[in-house]
């Protein structure tokens, strides 16, 4: 029989010190989320302190230091400062902290492993990518396992004998709330340490140490792995968040008021957040030119050049040379019935993740030219951030698939036709 306050402790609720959500899988990987292999990962308080901490230093190459290299019960993290000094800093466990750690790795002391995100690619390839740019050991988060839950990130993480590997780099934002806006993008070191951004990823010489800044993780925090980026919501944030359930029921008001489509006068309807996964689409599926954000069921309109003269009045033809004498139609490009601009007519998708919502405002904008509907302050939101892309480059994406914003209108105001009735 157990203890009364062991039995309260067997039965209480597990603490929670936050989610990591990789940008770019709307809610859940192609396959469906396994194991380790999922779109988002929770970090629990465990049964048994696993944390590290560093204890001693060996700053030059002896017999000491290669023992300690080559002790595999004993956490170590080694580095080269010239030809002749070699670094070696030895762990200790810390019964205070729990680690966890991130990478492409899916040996055992991998705890979430990320595979490299292709931009608006939900395909159903299971395979490990064999260029994939994501270290094998990329990142570790270590949560004190007191309140109130501090949450750090170090560079590189252990291997199975126990020695260090690699880098990463991260993000910090001061919070994920509606007033929140994008802070500078910075390279964090293995011991915790914060550093401005290296002119190129592949650059030898690191950047500027910044002392007043903390590698404390805060809701909201972005973490770029070099492949994929994560988003880090503290268990504070995530309970500010619109739930799944929350989502659901705004769909279901959005569909209630039955907008409808203004050529073909039908009802359109968004699918359910699990039918609506893979893309596809269905007779009732809303589309919406993403210039003007008209919203419309799927039709062939493609603009007035494709009437003919028979039966046409003087007026008729007069507007007919008008819009021969514009530019042709670009690919993929469509003319609004409703108010002749041109822009792509693209199928809406809501988004599902609702772990990147800033709150839980009607979906009413939608991302260009992927068009996941989403609130207006997500949307405003996501759609000024930056995320890195290659050696050196920066773009804003979508959260949701992470294909590339348009440069001149990233989101745009959706405007559905009610009902004639």
């Amino acid at each position: 029989m157990l203890a009364p306050e062991q039995e309260l402790l067997s039965s209480s609720k597990p603490i929670k010190y936050g989610e990591l959500i990789i940008l770019g899988y709307n809610g859940s990987l192609p396959n469906g989320d396994r194991g380790r292999r999922k779109s988002r990962f929770a970090l629990f308080k465990r049964p048994k302190a696993n944390g590290v901490k560093p204890s001693t230093v060996h700053s030059t190459c002896n017999p000491q230091t290669a023992k300690a290299i080559s002790n595999k019960n004993q956490h170590s993290v080694s580095y080269t400062l010239s030809r002749a000094q070699t670094v070696v800093v030895e762990y200790a466990h810390d019964s205070t902290t729990d680690m966890f750690q991130i990478g492409r790795s899916t040996e055992s002391p991998i705890d979430f492993v990320v595979m490299d995100t292709i931009p608006g690619c939900h395909g159903k390839s299971d395979t490990l990518s064999s260029q994939s740019t994501i270290s094998r050991f990329a990142c570790r988060i270590v949560c004190q396992r007191a309140p109130p839950y501090t949450a750090r990130i170090y560079a590189a993480g252990f291997d199975s004998s126990k020695s260090i590997f690699l880098g990463v780099v991260m993000r910090p934002r001061h919070g994920f709330t509606c007033e929140s806006k994008p802070g500078a993008w910075r390279e964090i070191s293995v011991c915790g340490n914060v550093f401005t951004l290296r002119e190129t990823r592949s650059a030898q010489k690191p950047g500027k140490l910044v002392e007043n800044e903390s590698h404390e993780l805060v809701d909201g925090t972005l973490i770029d792995l070099c492949g994929a980026t994560l988003l880090w919501r503290s268990a504070e944030g995530l309970s500010r968040t619109p739930t799944p359930k929350h989502l659901e029921v705004l769909r279901r008001e959005l569909n209630a008021a039955r907008p409808q489509c203004p050529v073909g006068l039908h009802t359109l309807a968004f699918p359910s957040l699990d039918r609506s996964f893979g893309g596809s689409t269905h007779d009732h599926q809303p589309w919406a030119y993403l210039h003007c954000g008209h919203v419309h069921g799927y039709h062939i309109w493609r603009g007035r050049r494709g009437l003919t003269k028979e039966g046409s009045t003087e007026e008729d033809e007069d507007e007919s040379k008008e819009e021969l004498e514009q530019e042709p139609l670009r690919e993929g490009e469509r003319e609004c019935p409703l108010c002749r601009t041109r822009g792509l007519y693209v199928p809406l998708k809501l988004g599902r993740e609702s772990g990147f919502y800033l709150d839980g405002a009607p979906p009413t904008h939608a991302f260009n030219p992927c068009g996941h509907v989403c609130s207006e302050r997500t949307a405003a939101f996501w759609s000024k951030l930056v995320l890195p892309h290659g050696a050196h480059g920066f773009f804003p994406a979508c959260p949701f698939c992470m294909r590339p914003l348009a440069r001149d209108r990233k989101c745009v105001r959706l405007i559905f036709q009610g009902p004639l009735d």
